[in-house]
């Protein structure tokens, strides 16, 4: 397990969630499962689409608030600089 920052979308371009945890597989098969009453079960935001790891949770945690603060268009550049077909990157974690 090691600390990540996570983006989920609805589809490219589509709502978008971003998160932070210890466990990233296992968190987003949480959210793809609807696991828990959340932003991204009502909202159907299932796909991972963007995931940075980290030797900490303290500069996880500091980098989703970081994120949280962007434009919409900034974060949709890193989702794109990062995996510009918008594909859910579930199975490559």
């Amino acid at each position: 397990m090691q600390p990540s920052v996570y983006i989920l979308a609805s589809k490219p371009y589509g709502t978008i969630y971003i998160g932070v945890t210890k466990d990233l597989k296992t968190r987003v098969y949480q959210h793809k499962n609807n696991l828990t009453k959340s932003f991204t079960s009502q909202y159907n935001v299932h796909h991972l689409v963007y995931f940075e790891c980290y030797d900490s949770i303290t500069t996880a945690i500091a980098r989703e608030k970081q994120l949280k603060n962007w434009k919409r268009a900034w974060k949709i550049q890193l989702i794109e600089s990062f995996n510009p077909k918008w594909q859910d990157l579930y199975h490559k974690i």
